[in-house]
């Protein structure tokens, strides 16, 4: 089969797994085929409390599932920079940790080598100030360290995982793993609106009436949905037609830019005129699902916006986590699951980034967060 024929399939997949849970398991295996891993999981992370949850798996070791949660989720060394990472961009293990350096930490020798994991792509779908909820596809030893190729079909991929995942949401499926998700996207601002034919609006989530009340990026019309720049609501209207008329190519259509003067939109439609989205869209006379998202995140927590401010590492960014929770260099290495020497390297890294010259220093400078006269 095709690439593009597989795309296709696994987008169908998608959109009906997030109006029936039990598609997703098939929909992970279907995304670990299409990209070329072994294992894939959607998970959230909350970065300020270390806490975490498997809401579906493929080909995940239930045993070393457990393993993870109960001890070596503190150990990731991709946590928690990987949560800070914008919604929808794709990163590697690789590229927040060395692989050289990986293969140092007990993560490495204790959890990912006895399953044979030796990298992994991800994407946050949605994030919150420390939160977010994860894609991620396993590359195991058959499979090799995920490439460029990798990486441009996983990428391909996340934006139909982000809006299957919304519209999952809007639909609240009344599952326990679902109620897990929604808890987590519950702090991220979507705007949903449910269209007829003609931009009919038949149904608005709160945060977007609260959009449609405040003259935002999107109004109301008349009972229709429209935008005020003429090229966006013709892209829009373009999107709806093809939406209602079932033509397949509009659940592949990229974000819709939005112009407004409070920032930078983006509106993808997503069609409801196939497969168990129909039915769906039948109960609301609605033949598409429009989201609304701000791309500008609210202001990052301290530990984040340290991070960019001095351009630190994933691994540094773990350091300066460590160093709020135990003092003391040996401490710090058995927190982190890393050897002494390699704590000693970053933590001289940190005091040089940072201008501080001991942990105590960094732990004022966390807490209060001032950049000590950097710009």
């Amino acid at each position: 089969m095709s690439e593009a024929a597989l795309l296709s399939e696994l987008i169908g997949l998608l959109y009906d797994a997030a109006l029936d849970p039990t598609l997703w398991p098939r929909a992970l295996e279907q995304a670990c085929l299409f990209v070329g891993g072994s294992s894939g999981s959607l998970f959230w992370h909350d970065a300020a409390t270390e806490q975490s949850a498997a809401l579906h798996m493929f080909n995940e070791d239930p045993h070393y599932t457990r393993l993870y949660f109960d001890k070596y989720l503190p150990l990731n060394p991709c946590f928690p920079a990987g949560a800070f990472i914008e919604a929808g961009v794709v990163w590697g293990s690789t590229d927040l940790i060395p692989f050289e350096e990986i293969v140092e930490t007990r993560f490495y020798t204790e959890w990912m080598k006895p399953q044979g994991i030796i990298d992994a792509l991800g994407a946050n779908l949605e994030k919150g100030a420390t939160s977010a909820s994860v894609l991620a596809v396993r590359m195991h030893e058959q499979d090799g360290l995920a490439d460029a190729d990798d990486r441009r079909r996983f990428a391909l991929i996340v934006p139909h995982f982000q809006r299957a995942v919304s519209i999952g949401r809007l639909f609240d499926q009344s599952k326990a793993a679902q109620a897990v998700l929604t808890e987590t996207l519950d702090n991220v601002s979507a705007a949903v609106f449910l269209v007829g034919p003609n931009a009919r609006l038949v149904f608005t989530n709160a945060p977007g009436r609260a959009m449609l009340g405040e003259a935002g990026p999107l109004t109301e019309r008349n009972g229709t949905l429209v935008t005020a720049a003429p090229d966006a609501q013709r892209a829009l209207r373009e999107a709806l037609v093809a939406a209602e008329n079932g033509n397949a190519a509009a659940d592949s259509r990229g974000p819709i830019p939005l112009a407004n003067p409070r920032g930078r939109w983006f509106a993808s439609v997503l069609p409801l005129t196939s497969g168990d989205r129909q039915r769906t869209g039948a109960l609301h006379s609605a033949i598409a699902a429009v989201f609304v998202r701000k791309t500008s995140p609210a202001s990052p927590p301290p530990l984040e916006a340290l991070a960019k401010l001095y351009k630190l590492t994933a691994s540094e960014i773990r350091v300066i986590d460590a160093v709020m929770k135990v003092s003391g260099v040996k401490a710090l290495a058995e927190l982190l699951g890393l050897t002494q020497a390699t704590v000693k390297t970053h933590l001289h890294n940190v005091f040089r980034k940072t201008g501080t010259a001991r942990q105590s220093e960094l732990v004022k400078l966390i807490a209060g967060f001032e950049p000590l006269g950097r710009e």
